[in-house]
């Protein structure tokens, strides 16, 4: 058993995981940083208050803090946009494999007329035993 989990962390899929879910933490806490300590002041400026986070509304005895949910959209903004920044760099260094025409004859085998005449049988007879237990519920019991 320790022989197979060995295995299984050593494959490339899980330390590649671990490594980004490490690089993840690492870029959340940097965005957290210009979040919290230069775009937030400079909000600040304009709406009075030396945090954002500190904004809130107080209604009877309920406290909301809508500056604190403001600082987290923002934080999310920034990391959703830089991420995208990166896939389209990424989607341009490695642009997608044209097809051979091998590849095309292997796709097409599953959209043949025959395959699609079974796939049809298959389906009415699923239907067909699914409904006659609805009804047997339905009606006689």
């Amino acid at each position: 058993m320790l022989k197979e989990f060995k295995n299984f962390i050593l494959r490339g899929n899980v330390l590649d995981l671990a490594v980004g879910v490490i690089i993840g933490a690492a870029f959340t806490a940097l965005v957290k940083s210009l979040v919290d300590n230069l775009i937030n002041p400079l909000i600040g400026m304009f709406v009075q208050s030396t945090a954002l986070a500190d904004l809130s509304v107080t209604v009877g005895k309920t406290k909301f803090t809508y500056g604190a949910f403001l600082n987290d959209v923002i934080n999310f903004i920034i990391t959703a946009f830089v991420i995208f920044i990166l896939i389209k760099f990424i989607n341009k260094l490695f642009p997608k494999k044209e097809e051979t025409v091998e590849e095309q004859k292997k796709r097409r085998i599953g959209n043949s007329p025959r395959n699609s005449r079974f796939i049809e049988k298959t389906i009415k007879k699923i239907l067909t035993e699914k409904l006659s237990v609805f009804f047997y519920f339905k009606f006689c019991l």
